[in-house]
């Protein structure tokens, strides 16, 4: 291979090299800051001003110790992986198995489906249509709330459905001339081929979930059945009410440590997403391209 080495193209790489620096930074010291700033002083912290590049002294885990003595946070992380546990399989099986059929080209009314469905995208019932809708299913106070009426995400079933439209017909052929019918091309042939998209979806589907709140707030009553990022809101507006009703001191401890819980809460809700992604970073981009280049 020949390599440019005209004044031009070094000026070029260190340029580049420079702005991509500079990207990477700021992508990764937000998430940096919180983790240092969690495990800081609560005094220390609300007086600090500007950037923050170690732990300031005295180190703490208090924050960590008051969000974790909280009975519930054990009960969400169990309701969570349990809507993880339950749900994103079952997105992926519906999308992946809607997606197919609505790839074959002869499928009758396949174009009218697809309009209906991407119709979705920009309109919908709103939120008393939906409410009602989970009440008249019998799933209120129910964490099959969370999961079965998002069982199908419009986006992901038209990435997955341009992925299938992607695979050469004369592979669907061939295996119909050996006499396999729907269900054998979908699992032997169709989902082999596409499995970075599927792994792509996967990831959607488990942050969508983790990340899911609001359905929750509406749809259960029961703490119980809280999972963790609605347990997470409550401790937060429980420390930051604590810090309204005290007296001055009282005021500023408060402030100390609910500075210190609002960044324990962040890191707690985000690595275990971080955790996952690096598992499925190398499908990610080539998911993404077949899912949506070709239709």
């Amino acid at each position: 291979m020949i390599q440019d080495n005209s004044r031009g193209y070094r000026v070029f790489r260190v340029v580049n090299g420079i702005v991509l620096s500079l990207i990477t930074f700021a992508a990764f010291y937000p998430m940096y800051f919180v983790v240092i700033a969690s495990f800081s002083d609560g005094n220390a912290l609300v007086k600090n001003v500007g950037a923050l590049w170690a732990p300031l002294k005295p180190y703490t885990v208090d924050a960590y110790e008051r969000v974790f003595a909280n009975r519930n946070i054990a009960t969400g992380y169990q309701n969570t992986l349990f809507v993880l546990a339950v749900g994103v399989p079952l997105n992926v099986i519906l999308t992946t198995m809607g997606a197919y059929f609505l790839s074959l080209k002869n499928m009758r009314m396949g174009g009218v489906i697809m309009f209906l469905i991407l119709f979705t995208r920009y309109f919908s019932g709103g939120m008393v249509p939906d409410y009602l809708n989970v009440k008249s299913l019998g799933l209120l106070n129910s964490l099959w709330a969370l999961i079965l009426p998002g069982a199908i995400s419009s986006y992901n079933l038209i990435i997955m459905r341009t992925a299938f439209a992607a695979v050469p017909e004369s592979l669907i052929e061939s295996a119909r001339l050996d006499g396999a019918k729907h269900y054998r091309i979908l699992f032997s042939i169709m989902i082999p081929l596409c499995m970075p998209t599927i792994a792509v979806i996967i990831l959607y589907y488990a942050v969508s979930h983790w990340n899911s709140w609001f359905a929750a707030s509406i749809y259960l009553q029961d703490v119980s059945k809280y999972p963790i990022q609605l347990i997470m809101r409550q401790i937060l507006i429980l420390a930051q009410t604590a810090e309204m009703m005290g007296g001055d001191e009282a005021v500023a401890e408060a402030a100390q440590i609910n500075e210190l819980i609002k960044y324990a809460l962040i890191v707690i809700g985000t690595v275990p997403i971080l955790v996952l992604y690096p598992f499925l970073q190398r499908y990610f981009v080539k998911g993404v391209m077949i899912g949506a280049v070709k239709g």
